[in-house]
């Protein structure tokens, strides 16, 4: 208890009498193991032994709380009341049929079905892994509440007490207000999911990737500050009052033993979960105690939202319009168009280098290089003649990614060379063909790897044959000596790349997972 003074214990206090207790770490080992046949168990929700549900009264109750903790929202954030919200009380099959419904129908979830090979070239996840049942498994276990911006509902747990769906409701409330606000349907969807045609089109790909991931993450953010302020009313303070607080909170916002589903999730789901709530209230914290008003730390930022991960994990920067780091990327189309067709095309932002570096490299590594990070694209282009589409092999991949110093890019390419042998087989250096100290060969089962180093720029083509990945690394090294003119690519729609996941997972609902502290009973 050294150097924490009463405030903070009175606030800790407060908080705690919330919890069941400290959570664990989640398994952060990044595959599932293969005894749990991830993606293939069975997907029907489970009833918990002797589960209870609440009763016609203590529904009337618990929607009864709703105006004032509306009200309550509202005062802590300034977002005005604009009209009620409609409560609902649902029960497990309701939740299951939701999220199978957002699976079939949200853009994100196609997007998600997409980029799935991609994940998997990447090493993301584990080539025999299955995304899509998995996911249907793991939000069943991890939603607490959500909030239907397209009916203006907000949607309740019958087999929960009130009194702990209460901090949540907060949380869910606060979506509401922003919902009346901005119009979140529009407002949380602003990259396209349509192919690309014309120049101009390619150009907005580009500048607007990864603008849907930092908008859930100020949502997220946003609600979680509310949350903790709810929490921390009764022993009078708040994330502005108790700054010093903010760590601890998000030490503690992780699973424990209660969600086996999250607990064997591969690193990527993991991360892309819990993104939108632990950067996000970081974000959110930062703007809180920096602005002198409750309306500059949500009305004004919903009215003009970061643009990409960057400024989630960089507050400051967001705070001080700092450049966002945007790479450069050339017409490849005379080079690759006879063999291959258009299949995925994103920005390779720090979100995404701080998963892949902490699954490839650790805890430490992931800390080494994502400050390092200074911007990344990659494409990934379908091989017509390939028989299997539905395999990683069909795929050919590059990968740009610049650093801010040459230390942090050799790092970077030291990390993913000692990667590739996990993500193919007969991974062989191939020392005949390079040409010169600054580029790595190796042969694999799905065709050449091509490494290269120049100065702080990274090039990787993974499966392209050897004289077409050359003259991509000239294309895509050149291009960033040309200034800041974006130049996307036709035929490809744009994500960055954990961006579809992490987006899909917010708007299913709050997660059990991202609670500060476990409520009793969740």
């Amino acid at each position: 208890m050294r150097g924490r003074n009463k405030a903070w214990l009175a606030s800790m206090i407060a908080l705690a009498a919330l919890a069941a207790g400290a959570q664990t770490p989640a398994n952060s080992a990044g595959q599932a193991p293969p005894a749990a046949a991830p993606g293939q168990e069975q997907t029907q929700p489970k009833a918990k032994a002797n589960e209870t549900h609440i009763t016609a009264q203590e529904a009337k109750e618990l929607f009864s709380s709703i105006p004032p903790i509306l009200q309550f929202a509202s005062e802590d954030t300034k977002l005005p009341i604009k009209h009620e919200v409609k409560p609902h009380l649902t029960t497990r099959p309701e939740v299951e049929k939701y999220l199978l419904e957002k699976m079939k129908d949200d853009k994100d979830a196609k997007r998600m079905e997409r980029s799935e090979i991609v994940l998997k070239k990447f090493g993301l996840i584990d080539a025999d892994f299955h995304l899509q049942s998995f996911l249907v498994q793991l939000l069943d276990e991890q939603i607490a509440a959500y909030y239907d911006s397209k009916t203006k509902t907000v949607n309740l747990l019958d087999w929960i007490a009130p009194d702990t769906q209460k901090p949540v409701l907060a949380h869910e409330l606060t979506h509401a207000l922003q919902d009346q606000r901005v119009n979140l349907d529009k407002w949380q969807s602003q990259t396209s999911d349509d192919l690309s045609h014309s120049y101009a089109e390619d150009r907005k790909h580009v500048a607007t990737d990864e603008a849907d991931t930092a908008r859930e993450a100020v949502l997220e953010g946003q609600a979680m500050a509310v949350f903790v302020d709810y929490s921390l009313a009764p022993a009078h303070q708040s994330l502005r009052t108790a700054p010093q607080l903010i760590e601890n909170l998000l030490d503690n916002m992780t699973d424990d033993g209660d969600s086996p589903v999250l607990s064997r999730a591969p690193l990527l789901l993991q991360e892309s979960l819990l993104f939108p709530y632990k950067d996000g209230l970081k974000f959110e914290a930062t703007l809180i105690a920096d602005s002198k008003s409750p309306s500059a730390a949500y009305g004004a930022v919903l009215d003009h939202p970061p643009a990409s991960s960057y400024e989630i994990m960089n507050p400051h920067a967001y705070e001080q319009q700092a450049k966002v780091p945007l790479l450069n990327m050339p017409d490849i189309h005379p080079v690759i168009d006879a063999e291959y067709s258009p299949y995925d095309i994103g920005v390779m932002g720090e979100l995404d280098v701080r998963i892949l570096a902490e699954l490839f490299g650790g805890n430490d590594k992931a800390t080494q290089l994502t400050p390092a990070w200074d911007g990344g694209l990659y494409y990934a282009a379908q091989k017509k003649s390939a028989p299997d589409k539905s395999s990683t092999s069909s795929v050919a991949l590059l990968y740009l990614s610049q650093w801010k110093s040459e230390d942090a890019a050799a790092a970077f390419v030291k990390m993913y060379a000692n990667e590739l042998d996990k993500k193919y087989t007969h991974v062989v250096r191939d020392n005949s063909t390079e040409t010169s100290q600054d580029e790595q060969i190796y042969q694999t089962n799905e065709g050449p790897v091509l490494i290269v180093t120049s100065g702080t720029d990274v090039f990787v083509s993974e499966s392209f044959d050897l004289p077409t990945a050359r003259k991509l690394e000239v294309l895509m090294l050149a291009a960033q000596q040309q200034g800041p003119t974006q130049i996307a690519l036709r035929g490809a729609p744009a994500s960055d790349l954990a961006g579809s996941m992490v987006n899909f997972m917010a708007t299913c609902g709050m997660m059990k997972a991202a609670l500060p502290h476990r409520i009793a009973g969740f």
